[in-house]
């Protein structure tokens, strides 16, 4: 087993609950490395040559669709934060209120769009897979923005806000109704002073399986879950072949997706950065392109003049 396959394996359990590693932790996977560079030429010699491209995305990337974060001091909706709601507990105690809020997060994301970074993603997927390159976007957002822009090969490791899993029989199926439910028409305001809806749980969103009827939940990794192990296999598989690595507007201090990079880097891989500021990774990877991603991304992704397209 590689280094990379042990570490995310012993991680897995704090997928998405907000963990950052301990000093102790920062240093052991701290790489000594020169300041990364900002050229985007150079970076677009790596770029021509590589055939296996992973591309990891956070928060940032689709922010610039004014996708709401649900990070910091203005994450909140009505009075709680992500990390209240975004819970087993918090769905055992109150489902309607936690369906309340992601029946809000859905609506929301019906309106979006994708962004000039998530265009040029899934163009440049396009355009190398016919030179007999590969592209793969490994995401920790739940918007599908990637999958609207027309990504392909994407591993959503945080699962989707238009998937939903059954408490009783575990189901898991796409679902893009509007809304979700009748009980949450025009429910979920985001206002502080918005009382709960207080569902009964039969009109909440229900198992559509033959004879279930089970109560269902968002299929998305809540705080204090662990990552699916089929989808972790998948992002180690794609992270061992990749001979270069895209880190796109993620903080990189939420593990295990935090390590990714890191470990890619630690094996000579290059690993390109684009973010709106410095990450606690940046001084680990070869490259650093700060500012918007949908103002950078574009450029560094589109054809270069050695590429050969039938």
């Amino acid at each position: 087993m590689c280094l990379f396959q042990f570490t995310a394996r012993r991680l897995v359990s704090q997928a998405h609950c907000g963990l950052k590693a301990s000093s102790a932790k920062k240093h052991k996977f701290c790489l000594e490395m020169a300041r990364p560079s900002s050229n985007m030429a150079d970076f677009r010699e790596v770029f021509a040559k590589a055939k296996h491209i992973a591309i990891i995305t956070g928060a940032g990337v689709s922010a610039e669709s004014g996708v709401p974060t649900f990070r910091g001091a203005g994450g909140f909706w009505r009075k709680w934060q992500a990390q209240e709601l975004a819970t087993p507990g918090a769905f055992a105690r109150n489902p309607s209120r936690v369906w309340e809020f992601y029946h809000y997060r859905r609506e929301v994301m019906l309106s979006k769009h994708p962004n000039p970074a998530h265009i040029a993603i899934a163009e440049c997927e396009k355009r190398l897979s016919k030179q007999g390159r590969s592209v793969v976007v490994i995401t920790q957002n739940i918007d599908e923005l990637h999958r609207k822009a027309g990504t392909k090969h994407l591993l959503e490791i945080h699962g989707s806000l238009f998937k939903t899993r059954c408490t009783s029989c575990g189901n898991v199926a796409a679902n893009y109704k509007s809304p979700i439910c009748p009980a949450l028409a025009g429910k979920g305001a985001p206002d502080p002073e918005t009382a709960d809806a207080a569902i009964p749980v039969e009109d909440l969103p229900q198992c559509e399986e033959d004879g279930c009827n089970g109560l269902l939940r968002p299929h998305v990794v809540w705080f204090g879950e662990a990552l699916d192990p089929d989808v972790l296999t998948a992002v180690e598989k794609e992270l061992d072949i990749c001979d270069l690595c895209l880190v796109v507007g993620t903080s990189s201090v939420v593990y295990p997706a935090a390590m990714f990079a890191p470990q890619v880097s630690a094996r000579g891989v290059p690993v390109a950065e684009f973010n709106m500021e410095a990450t606690p990774a940046t001084n680990r990877f070869r490259f650093h392109f700060p500012g918007p991603c949908g103002t950078t991304l574009p450029p560094a992704l589109a054809r270069h003049e050695t590429e050969i397209i039938s």
